[in-house]
């Protein structure tokens, strides 16, 4: 969906469909519990969000929760895609979104509808989740893959699975002559931004395009959404893929190289790279946009990860927006919505320190 070419009537259908979808999330069985950001009760009203797809299995049990303690609270969140998301948000089809990616440089630079007049939005980590390289061939359960032969089979270079750069890392597998068909994600995905970031930094040579949401090469087999691209990877044959791990369930799961180790993915060794990793520079002081050190050689760190961002405005053109926002995210990323998303989605509990960070900015939101 764009709604520089479409305009404002397709924000209002946006919206009015992020409403239609919510049920499914609103009537979910999943926890009841709440947290402190959500024991008042008092609150009551509307919000729409759309976007990260790896966020959504988080996004069911946090507004399960929410909506339990604050039963007059009714959120929405469509999981369309992190650059569909951001689309909406911008459009001011949705009070908050998800993404995979944070905001780009062109996108601060404009204007945020639902925002009240020259405010602007900020990333705030709400979800950190290893990024699993999901794989589907016959006769073989395990798998290791370094940057470079990883990028060479995406990019289309490698396309048979007993390629020599595939049985040079797997000495002990049985590897079969069956075409390679490496699926990605065929929508703007913050998902795929983080993976071929980590591509592009470890195999330059081979990965020359720069990172970004849309998948930059014409090979492969694209499909829509992290559900997508399971399901491609789960139904073909000799298929590799990837997608937020907490969605890989019983398909193969590669290893990748780390320094001098074949690693495979934690939680903690996830959380572990954004805890070392820095800010991005020359943004707004409120804003928490992480720049990921891709590049580690710690074997304790995996650097296939993707931290998810809420992005939300600094000022709301709706101060009853800005109260259910700042409530809403602030159980999110506080302990006990963090510890939702580690038990039904399988995300790498952020820091104390990250999650003080952020929820010092959401007392500035107004």
């Amino acid at each position: 969906m764009n709604f520089k070419r479409y305009g404002r009537p397709a924000v209002i259908a946006v919206a009015a469909a992020l409403a239609l979808s919510s049920c499914a999330a609103n009537e979910t069985s999943g926890p009841a519990s709440s947290g402190d950001s959500a024991e008042s009760g008092t609150l009551s009203g509307t919000i729409n969000g759309a976007g990260s797809s790896a966020q959504s299995a988080a996004q069911e049990a946090w507004i399960a929760a929410f909506q339990t303690s604050n039963p007059n609270v009714t959120i929405n969140y469509d999981p369309t895609g992190s650059g569909a998301g951001r689309e909406t948000f911008i459009g001011g089809g949705s009070d908050f979104a998800g993404s995979d990616s944070f905001l780009k440089d062109e996108e601060l630079a404009g204007s945020f509808e639902s925002c009240a007049p020259d405010a602007k939005a900020v990333d705030l980590p709400v979800y950190i989740s290893p990024i699993a390289v999901i794989f589907n061939l016959d006769g073989v359960e395990e798998l290791n893959l370094d940057a470079t032969t990883l990028a060479k089979i995406f990019k289309g270079d490698i396309t048979t699975w007993n390629d020599p750069a595939i049985a040079a890392l797997n000495e002990k597998a049985a590897l079969p002559d069956t075409a390679i068909t490496a699926v990605h994600r065929s929508d703007d995905s913050g998902t795929t931004k983080n993976f071929t970031d980590y591509l592009n930094q470890n195999a330059a040579e081979v990965w020359t395009e720069e990172p970004g949401d849309p998948f930059p090469y014409q090979s492969g087999e694209g499909a829509q959404g992290t559900s997508g691209v399971v399901d491609a990877v789960s139904n073909g044959v000799g298929t590799i893929g990837y997608a937020d791990a907490s969605r890989a369930g019983d398909l193969g799961v590669a290893k990748i190289k780390v320094g001098d180790t074949f690693v495979e993915y934690t939680a903690e060794a996830a959380a572990a790279v954004v805890e070392d990793s820095p800010l991005v520079e020359g943004r707004d002081a409120k804003d928490r946009a992480i720049a990921l050190d891709r590049k580690t050689t710690d074997a304790t760190h995996y650097p296939l990860v993707l931290v998810s961002y809420a992005l939300v405005c600094t000022e709301y053109a709706d101060p009853a927006k800005a109260e259910l926002v700042k409530a809403y995210v602030g159980y999110m990323v506080s302990a006990e919505g963090q510890a939702e998303a580690a038990k039904f989605a399988g995300a790498a509990p952020m820091t104390t320190g990250l999650q003080d960070q952020v929820q010092e900015v959401l007392a500035s939101v107004k």
